[in-house]
């Protein structure tokens, strides 16, 4: 992945003012001696150039869109030319330290790192492992940036090391073409269980650290069918060999796309059961299709990433969200999963939409740009939405709009077909290049439904979307309806702790508000968990809510609404078309089925 500069004037600038040689190269080092106190040490030495080198490290790390402070871990920075003298240096902004040179001598830096992130999948060492993300250990130059770069780990004889990027001259030595390969290729190094394959003439391996419930040859089974999914939307592989990372953990969850490589964090007991193992499956293919959407094209404000900055965009809910709603059509065009199973995770995507003001407030395109400033908790859902979970749903309705428009001949998966073959980085994609390939590929105008969808709250409808490929969305017949006050809070004690309340809903217009403290309905303490105690009465009623706010008694009166006990799903039409088993078939790729 090789930078493009000339489109992007600060980096012409300091390519102008650098003079690196062309043959030069960044040599970095950890050793990893107290590991059970999260600690390692780096050293790297850089080219000789001019009188003064900057040297950082990344204020965020790729795949995470939040900016990090990981320079807060580094202590004991030191700077020497390659005679062994020790130079000036000075800290100029909070990940920033500025070295003044000798002349035509090479300046190695050293300098120690606290690693204890692993939730972040940044930076972890302990005993056992070492998780190593560049941008949380390995310091860079702007001026060498495009250099050549080596790493060498001094780690204890019985660790393993993989990674994405090739091997050197030794089991723990690593090369890249230049940092921006080196950033997103992290390196797992520790006590580890490693497996490898191939498919279709292309490599794959999946290494797992920490013990669990997981069963690795499951794991292995359904990743081959995951990787061979990959030609039903692109009509290339952007790699030779591609490396899954797992943690079996305690605490930390999640994971992270890289160049031809992800790490994906569980829970050590949450592999076995059907749901739990579906929520891997379904997390590995997010980060296989991010191979492709983010690492092999992605919007304009991403590339080249600037890694001490925000970096802004219109179009996460592309990157993220379109992501989210691959990763699960993949499993089953891959028959990784059931439809059942498909169509649960949808209706459970719907109704979390359905339920979240917020989509009435901010758009998707708004969501995008701001996820970088996005403060989350009780606001964030009343008025804010989620690049991934609405990105998704966009998604989905883009693509079954082009499949209804086209009868079938056309989907979104030839959008992103299109966007990697005519905007492969280094090229950045805009909102108008994407609308430009939504009329190329069907001939038809998508600039209003963008306005209505993108550009403005999607008021999305589900049922007229579902009904286009025989399919509904309605309660089960079991459902029943109770008493709701439309708030979250903890109960202990006879109070409950408030620490969500539903924009317009029935607390919120009764003035309730988090960290309000209710103790008391129509007079009587709170007895049993607060939807338990709201089954003695039913919706419409109006109740006396007796409550604390900054230690001081207050009192409002709240019309209960109403909840369901169960929430909509997705069922078959009773008679499809013939034209609706036909778009059915054109969205998921397998035939309308007889029952669910």
């Amino acid at each position: 992945m090789k930078r493009f500069i000339p489109a992007f004037l600060p980096f012409v600038t300091a390519s102008l003012f650098y003079t690196s040689p062309v043959f030069a190269k960044v040599d970095y080092q950890l050793t990893i001696a107290q590991g059970e106190h999260h600690l390692g040490n780096v050293s790297a030495e850089f080219p000789s150039g001019s009188e003064q080198l900057v040297v950082k490290l990344p204020s965020w790390r790729t795949g995470r869109y939040e900016l990090l402070d990981m320079a807060n871990g580094i202590r004991l920075f030191s700077a020497q030319d390659e005679s062994g003298k020790a130079l000036n240096w000075q800290k100029i902004d909070s990940n920033s330290w500025q070295i003044s040179t000798t002349p035509n001598q090479k300046v190695k830096i050293s300098y120690q790192v606290y690693a204890n992130e692993l939730g972040m999948r940044s930076r972890h060492i302990d005993d056992s492992h070492a998780f190593i993300d560049a941008s949380g250990f390995f310091m860079y130059s702007e001026a060498y940036r495009d250099q050549k770069v080596t790493v060498d780990l001094n780690v204890p004889t019985d660790w393993r090391s993989v990674s994405g990027m090739e091997n050197g001259e030794h089991k723990h030595q690593f090369v890249a073409d230049n940092y921006d390969i080196l950033v997103d290729s992290p390196i797992e190094t520790g006590i580890n269980k490693l497996f490898k394959w191939q498919v279709d003439g292309r490599d794959y391996e999946l290494v797992v650290w920490g013990e669990g419930n997981y069963d690795t040859d499951k794991m292995i089974t359904d990743l081959k069918k995951l990787v061979k999914t990959g030609s039903d939307i692109w009509h290339a592989y952007p790699y030779k060999r591609y490396v899954f990372m797992v943690h079996a953990t305690s605490g930390a969850r999640g994971a992270t796309e890289h160049l031809n490589s992800t790490i994906i964090q569980r829970q050590r007991d949450s592999f076995r059961e059907r749901d739990d193992y579906i929520g891997f499956i379904t997390t590995a293919s997010h980060e296989f299709v991010h191979t492709w959407n983010v690492k092999g094209y992605r919007p304009q404000g991403l590339t080249p990433y600037n890694y001490t900055d925000h970096n802004y965009t219109d179009l996460l809910w592309v990157a993220e969200g379109s992501t989210s709603y691959f990763d699960d059509l993949l499993l089953i065009r891959g028959d990784i999963i059931t439809l059942k199973e498909y169509f649960k995770g949808l209706s459970k995507n719907i109704n979390k939409h359905l339920a979240r003001p917020g989509r009435e407030i901010q758009s998707a395109s708004e969501t995008s740009f701001d996820k970088w400033i996005n403060q989350g908790g009780d606001h964030d859902t009343n008025f804010s939405t989620n690049i991934y979970s609405e990105g998704a749903l966009l998604s989905w309705a883009l693509d079954v709009k082009l499949i209804s428009d086209s009868n079938g001949k056309v989907s979104y998966r030839d959008v992103h077909r299109t966007l990697y073959k005519d905007f492969a980085l280094p090229k950045g994609f805009t909102s108008g290049d994407v609308k430009a390939i939504l009329k190329a590929v069907s001939g038809n105008d998508y600039t209003a439904w963008w306005q209505q969808n993108i550009d403005s709250p999607a008021m999305l409808n589900f049922d007229d979307m579902l009904n286009t490929v025989g399919l509904k969305f309605d309660y089960p017949k079991s459902v029943s309806f109770a008493a709701s006050a439309d708030l979250n809070g903890d109960y202990k004690d006879g109070q409950v702790f408030i620490n969500k309340v539903k924009r317009e809903g029935s607390a919120w217009k009764a003035g309730l508000t988090t960290s309000d403290i209710i103790v008391a309905i129509n007079g009587q303490r709170i007895s049993e968990p607060f939807d338990k105690y709201l089954k003695r009465f039913k919706p419409g009623q109006s109740i006396d809510i007796s409550y604390f706010r900054r230690d001081t008694l207050h009192s409002t009166k709240l019309l209960l609404s109403e909840k369901a006990s169960s929430p909509k799903v997705i069922s078959l039409v009773k008679k499809p078309s013939r034209k609706q088993k036909a778009l059915f078939k054109a969205w998921l790729g397998v035939d309308y089925p007889k029952s669910l």
